[in-house]
């Protein structure tokens, strides 16, 4: 194998995304542990990087933008990957452009999915997505690293110190949202407020500690949820929307946690990141796509015969969301 020294790695998304894209960056931190790593993202995904430390570098690049101004991002980035000088490529893009615009960077080596236009890559694999993301990202990585897989992993320091009246192993996080990108097109991957009131109340019945996350994006639903007063009021109720001062001091509030509970959203790939035990709730996508086949993850799901159909089957929710109508017992009676 070539003895690669600067290497690019592209990954397009959200911070989910780039937590699931860590084990391609692993697996060639391992094979090259002396090369510069560099990834490329999208500006809403950055804190990754608080996430690890295997990312020496990162460029942002805003594809989420006009058309004009996506060709203009993706030229300074053609301009910038060829004044860097990398010496090899790796990029999980699915579009005929991406082998054109690797090409078009002069960088020798090049890798990526199998399209139309993949005579233009030097090594190209085929596109896996009926498995989990994590192993179709580091499929690319497979012929140039002797790595195995291994699942997402943050890197939390010990500089955190947990809230003193929180009981370690013993309470409950929960993060109720999913980014408001989605909710603007039509994508609800969430049950509605009413679903996750009538859980927190279940749960401090228990005399369990809850922990409420949230960010800008969750306001809402996170407002209607403060509104009963018996959860605001309650002394095992910790309140933690927009107070925490990284993601990463959010990740290491759940890895001390007894469990955390959330959509499909970024938290659940936080929580899978630092091991935690996890209460997954999946509506109208694919739970088998998006997390690992392990037992500190369960899947929560009305298992109707429709599901799971965003992205293959649509590109939003039907008008019924039926895969939503989720009772909230489904985890309050797996939780003593």
């Amino acid at each position: 194998m070539s003895n690669f020294k600067n290497i690019l790695m592209i990954n397009y998304g959200g911070i989910g995304d780039e937590i699931l894209f860590l084990p391609a960056i692993k697996g060639i931190k391992e094979q090259y542990s002396e090369a510069k790593i560099t990834l490329a993202l999208e500006g809403r995904a950055k804190s990754v990087k608080d996430l690890t430390n295997l990312v020496d570098e990162i460029i942002e690049v805003d594809i989420k933008t006009s058309f004009f101004k996506k060709i203009k991002n993706i030229l300074q980035l053609i301009l910038k990957a060829r004044k860097s000088r990398f010496d090899c490529v790796i990029s999980s893009g699915k579009s005929p452009l991406v082998a054109i615009i690797l090409f078009l960077t002069g960088i020798k080596e090049r890798l990526g999915y199998k399209t139309k236009t993949s005579f233009l890559l030097t090594k190209s694999v085929e596109l896996n997505e009926n498995q989990y993301a994590g192993n179709m990202y580091f499929d690319l990585i497979k012929s140039i690293s002797n790595s195995s897989f291994k699942l997402p992993q943050i890197d939390i320091n010990s500089d955190f110190e947990l809230d003193k009246n929180f009981n370690r192993g013993q309470y409950i996080c929960i993060h109720p949202g999913v980014s408001k990108m989605s909710i603007q097109k039509n994508i609800f991957k969430t049950p509605k407020a009413d679903f996750w009131t009538d859980l927190i109340s279940g749960l401090l019945e228990k005399n369990r500690q809850v922990v409420l996350f949230g960010t800008k994006d969750d306001k809402d639903i996170v407002d209607e949820i403060l509104k009963n007063e018996k959860i605001s009021n309650h002394k095992n109720f910790f309140n933690y929307f927009q107070k925490t001062k990284s993601i990463l001091e959010m990740a290491y509030i759940m890895k001390n946690a007894f469990c955390v509970i959330c959509a499909d959203s970024a938290p659940l790939h936080v929580a899978l990141g630092v091991g935690a035990k996890i209460f997954a709730i999946f509506a109208p996508t694919n739970e088998k796509k998006l997390v690992p086949d392990i037992q500190n993850v369960t899947v929560i799901k009305n298992d109707i015969p429709c599901r799971p159909c965003l992205w293959h089957k649509r590109q939003f929710n039907c008008e019924n969301s039926d895969c939503l109508l989720i009772n909230p017992k489904m985890i309050l009676d797996k939780i003593n």
